[in-house]
């Protein structure tokens, strides 16, 4: 059963985003702040700059309006009163711009204080600048004493330095915060890039061990199965869905074991039955042979007919015994040992063992189109066995004094070998898997030669076909699968 406490691949993805999108944000929030900060900084720079430049103006202006004042005085020209009128309005204006950029309690305190000395300044300055001609020469005298100019301005001097310290000290704190961001720079950089490293391996190492490793278990675990371990288990590990699909490949591969226990049990059932008639059919009939023969020895009075019975007891017993090493050897198990050789060196290997009963017949082999020989992936042993017992059934087929054409083609993807003999005809069709129609005619013969080709050609994965020709005898067919692209011999 699969953990039903596993993490599933929708939440493992989730996180999987959520975690670069807290990423996305860490960078992105970084980044903000860095810009904000910046801005601000830079804006609240250029306000205090422009504070202090009109502060300075407007000190600057005062000064040359006191100037004016002593000009119309002194010298008593008009114009200087109109200039003074001038410079008042745009002192005024300077005051009303400090007042605007002003950005906390304190600076607007400054401001005011500031205006006021110059508003107590000016209330001097109108006096004097209202009538000049009605000031004495004594009056105009003492307006050029330095100690009466200190003295009108001293207030503002007082204000104005405390001002622009209040002014300094904004400023000194803003270059104070820029040069804290500046030294957590080089460490919120790395941290930065710290964090996206973390975030990377940890979701990578949930992902290999939650979704990639199990994937490559259950691909593995399949593989096992598919060469036919049905038993092997795949872990149901992972995320809840791996963990399922490894839990459903266990159970169909449950499921396949026991179908293939099944299939198995009945083809070995199928089998018997296919095999209990042949067996009772074979041993039936040689043990009727010697029940009748001992029956016959009953009433033999001479010593040469007793011969001749023991004799024939004797050869049905040793055909029986064939027969049953036959099946036996039918019923093994084959493991092939493949070389390579020829296939005509495999035919003359058979020709030679069949040799003698060719010569007893006078049969003649004739070989047809052997220009086409190739090499073959072959087990000798059991090919010549298997073709032993083709070239066997042809020679006992054909009449004595006729040929047999053995026969080499090549088609695409394929070799062919050709057994064709002279005889009336196979009177059945075999099939594999079959053990013949009955026992064989053939004194020497087991019935099993062609079962036998047939299990060895299958173990070769080879393909085995017989066919009756219509001008008379059988034709026997060896089909080789074989590369087109091997080199001809």
């Amino acid at each position: 059963m699969a953990n039903r406490h596993n993490l599933s691949l929708k939440r493992l993805l989730l996180s999987h985003e959520i975690a670069l999108l807290l990423l996305v944000m860490v960078t992105g929030l970084l980044t903000g702040a860095a810009t904000y900060f910046w801005q601000q900084t830079s804006a609240e720079s250029v306000r205090l700059n422009n504070m202090i430049y009109i502060t300075e103006q407007l000190r600057g202006e005062l000064f040359r309006q006191i100037q004016e004042v002593i000009r119309a005085r002194i010298l008593e020209d008009p114009r200087a009163v109109k200039l003074y009128q001038e410079y008042s309005k745009q002192i005024g204006r300077g005051f009303n711009q400090l007042r605007r950029n002003s950005r906390n309690h304190e600076e607007d305190l400054a401001v005011q204080a500031l205006e006021k000395s110059y508003r107590e300044i000016q209330l001097d300055m109108n006096k004097i600048t209202t009538d000049p001609y009605a000031v004495d020469y004594a009056e105009r005298m003492k307006i050029l004493d330095p100690q009466f100019s200190h003295r009108m301005v001293a207030n503002f001097e007082n204000r104005y330095s405390s001002f622009k310290q209040i002014l300094s000290a904004e400023e000194s704190d803003q270059e104070q915060t820029r040069q804290l961001w500046i030294r957590l720079a080089p460490f919120l950089i790395p941290a930065i890039i710290l964090i996206a490293i973390v975030l990377v391996i940890m979701t990578r190492r949930i992902l290999h061990r939650e979704f990639v490793k199990p994937v490559g278990v259950v691909k593995e675990g399949a593989s096992v199965m598919s060469r036919g371990e049905l038993q092997h288990r795949i872990p149901e590990n992972g995320v809840s869905e791996i963990a399922e699909i490894a839990a459903s490949v266990n159970r169909m591969a449950s499921d396949l074991a026991a179908s293939r226990d099944a299939l198995v049990e009945t083809e070995r059932q199928a089998a018997l039955g296919a095999l209990v008639p042949v067996v009772a059919h074979n041993i039936r009939n040689p043990m009727a042979s010697i029940r009748a023969t001992a029956q016959v020895l009953e009433d033999t009075d001479g010593r040469e007919e007793l011969r001749e019975s023991g004799q024939a007891i004797i050869e049905t017993i040793d055909r029986l015994e064939r027969w049953v090493n036959s099946l036996v050897s039918y019923l093994h198990p084959l493991q092939p040992s493949f070389r390579t050789m020829k296939a005509a060196e495999l035919i003359d290997a058979v020709q030679a063992i069949l040799r003698p009963r060719l010569q007893d017949k006078d049969i003649h082999i004739e070989r047809v189109n052997w220009q086409e020989d190739r090499d073959l992936r072959v087990d000798p042993d059991l090919m010549e066995q298997a073709l032993s017992g083709l070239l066997g059934n042809a020679i006992d087929a054909s009449p004595p004094g006729s040929t047999i054409r053995v026969i080499f083609e090549r088609s695409p993807g394929c070799f062919l070998i050709r057994i064709r003999d002279s005889g009336p005809g196979i009177p059945f069709t075999p099939k594999p898997g079959g053990l013949g129609p009955g026992p064989t005619t053939k004194r020497f013969g087991t019935g099993l030669g062609i079962p036998v080709a047939f299990k060895i050609c299958q173990s070769h994965g080879w393909e085995l076909k017989f066919e009756i020709m219509k001008e008379g005898g059988t034709e026997v067919k060896v089909i080789v699968p074989v590369n087109d692209d091997e080199a001809a011999p």
